[in-house]
């Protein structure tokens, strides 16, 4: 990177640190009892002055449900959630056709705590492989390569340190890389709202509210609207599992809707390093119908 780029690149960190400061202050509690009035002193810490070890969270990870946390990355800290391998299992005989789709894949979330409340996130698909065959002709079409990348921005609105509820809002833009096979080569983006509840009983409930605004394969856009649901206990020790459904809608090009089934577990090693393994099931004609998926996250 030359002198200019670098200059650059610093003016844009601190318009951003400036710009999601004041954001912070939006969603700093007026009022804070147990855990966060314990913690208020968290909130001068930032990317360049990282959070004391002795006052970090308890690590929360955007995986290995669809369902984001509605909990940042403490300030000054870092957050690696990667897929190790992901797979894909269709077979669509819609339209009188019969296609077998089989893909596998991995990803990354690189993710920076930047202010108490306010982390960033670079998501890409470092490798992705899909082979598709056409079973009543037996012709077969493999593409691999470098998939999508995003940058996400999540700011907590309340409930980061302690309390029974917690929300989030997380606007995300998915940049136009060159176009492929695997990439439309669009400039996509759109908005997340992450919630969670505190059950009784050990049980914990989240769920998100997505608007994303994609290309129509045109020059337009439509409007995708994703939502999910996951409700989540500990089994045994450090091993814990949880449920979710999650819907995709696109109304604007009248395709059916799609609908999944999640099962999956986390187990942690230690305060900063989580394993998952999973697989979502697709209850509609239009999802996958297999997901299965082994993944682990890495704080420090």
């Amino acid at each position: 990177m030359n002198l200019a780029n670098c200059l650059s690149t610093a003016r844009w960190l601190k318009s951003l640190l400036s710009v999601v400061a004041g954001a912070a202050v939006l969603g700093q509690p007026c009022t804070l009892t147990g855990a966060e009035s314990e913690n208020i002193d968290k909130w001068r810490y930032n990317l360049f002055h990282p959070t004391p070890t002795d006052q970090m969270r308890d690590m929360s990870t955007d995986r290995p449900d669809q369902t984001e946390s509605a909990h940042t990355v403490d300030a000054g800290r870092f957050q690696v959630e990667m897929d190790l391998v992901s797979a894909v299992f269709d077979r669509d005989r819609s339209g009188g056709g019969d296609v077998q789709t089989r893909g596998w894949g991995t990803s990354l979330n690189l993710k920076a705590g930047l202010l108490n409340n306010v982390d960033i996130q670079f998501v890409l698909d470092p490798y992705v492989t899909v082979r598709q065959k056409d079973l009543q002709t037996d012709a077969t079409d493999t593409t691999s390569g470098f998939g999508e990348f995003q940058t996400r921005v999540k700011i907590n609105f309340w409930g980061n340190d302690g309390g029974k509820t917690a929300m989030a809002i997380m606007p995300f833009i998915k940049w136009p890389l060159p176009e492929s096979d695997l990439r439309n080569g669009k400039t996509e983006g759109g908005i997340i709202l992450p919630w969670a509840v505190e059950l009784p009983a050990g049980w914990g409930l989240g769920g998100i509210v997505e608007f994303d605004f994609v290309s129509d394969g045109t020059d337009g856009r439509d409007t995708e609207y994703f939502n999910t649901i996951a409700l989540s206990h500990d089994i045994v020790g450090d091993l814990a599992g949880y449920v979710e459904f999650a819907v995709l809608l696109t109304p604007e090009n009248g395709e059916s809707w799609l609908g999944q089934v999640d099962l999956g577990f986390t187990y942690a090693l230690n305060k900063n390093t989580q394993f998952d393994f999973g697989c979502n099931f697709g209850v509609t004609d239009s999802a996958p119908d297999f997901n299965p998926f082994l993944g682990m996250s890495v704080r420090f």
